[in-house]
């Protein structure tokens, strides 16, 4: 019989905004170091399944998972039997029947990951697939709520191309009152219309605003630069003078001052010299190595809400 605690993330859409507030803030608790001791997962079974390389999710979710009393079985890209062509579906049959949650990296996409989530006995949580990645934007409103105290009316110049962590910082930012996104991406790697319509309905709901454009002229007055690395995992550039493109939408000293921007935020790994310089990436400004941090106290908040059912208002 499905587990009623049981609960998929596979996209920020799966949260309604009482869950994505839970969320944060959990991560903040656990920023703080509040309630260390307590083992929710404790006798529970977490796989953790990543098709394609990764440092700060992986080991955000197996630490994560450990910490909080679960106990880990990992799979590589080549150890199931997928690869001799097994279905997803059957595939998902069986580990749903033996795992409690299921963290998956992928370049495939979102209906990969709903392939897994069958039920609800296996909660299916996405650590990244081709069109988002929602971990890493709770871990980004982690930061923003750590550094600000609010995410309310905040202004982010987004700089880089559309993909999967921009798609997922719009359905983000785009839930909360007031908040300005400014999407500055490269001709032809803007972010897909989908998710525009979507952050678009998430900004009318709220006040918020997302505006997309693609160049770097008259850029706006902000409280944060936000930049990705212009080699994505799993993505592949379609023109051969992509690096052209893309030059003009490096961050540096001159963004930064032309924004007043008091933060720099950027989901790791860099590449210095290209999306960022080194100024900017290793300057006072830099929140990137605390917020990747935050991906390991955000991993524990989305582990609790997936495997527990763990929620203040009292629904779960």
């Amino acid at each position: 019989m499905a587990d009623p605690a049981r609960r998929h993330l596979i996209s920020l859409e799966d949260l309604d905004d009482a869950d994505l507030h839970w969320i944060v803030g959990r991560g903040i608790e656990h920023t703080l170091g509040r309630r260390t001791d307590e083992r929710p997962l404790r006798d529970l079974v977490a796989g953790i399944l990543f098709r394609k390389t990764s440092t700060r999710t992986r080991t955000s979710f197996s630490a994560g998972a450990l910490r909080l009393g679960a106990r880990l079985i990992t799979y590589g890209p080549g150890d199931l039997q997928e690869n001799t062509g097994e279905t997803i579906e059957d595939t998902a049959a069986v580990l749903s029947g033996m795992l409690d949650l299921l963290v998956v990296r992928t370049a495939g996409g979102e209906a990969e990951l709903r392939a897994y989530a069958v039920n609800r006995r296996m909660a299916v949580i996405n650590a990244m697939c081709a069109e988002e990645h929602p971990t890493q934007a709770l871990a980004d409103l982690t930061t923003l709520t750590q550094r600000f105290g609010r995410v309310e009316g905040l202004r982010v110049l987004y700089v880089g191309e559309g993909n999967n962590t921009a798609s997922a910082l719009a359905l983000a930012l785009s839930r909360y009152a007031g908040t300005k996104l400014y999407l500055r991406t490269p001709p032809d790697y803007g972010l897909d219309q989908r998710f525009l319509d979507r952050a678009a309905a998430h900004a009318r709901r709220s006040g918020a605003l997302v505006e997309e454009r693609h160049d770097m002229t008259a850029l706006p007055t902000v409280d944060v630069v936000y930049t990705t690395r212009w080699q994505t995992t799993g993505t592949v550039k379609h023109t051969e003078d992509w690096r052209e493109v893309f030059a003009p939408f490096q961050v540096d000293a001159k963004v930064m001052a032309e924004t007043g921007a008091e933060v720099f935020l950027h989901d790791l790994p860099a590449h210095r010299g290209e999306e960022v310089t080194a100024e900017v990436l290793d300057g006072p400004a830099s929140l990137a190595f605390q917020q990747a941090e935050n991906k390991y106290h955000s991993a524990r908040a989305v582990l609790e809400w997936c495997g527990t059912g763990g929620d203040p208002v009292g629904r779960g």
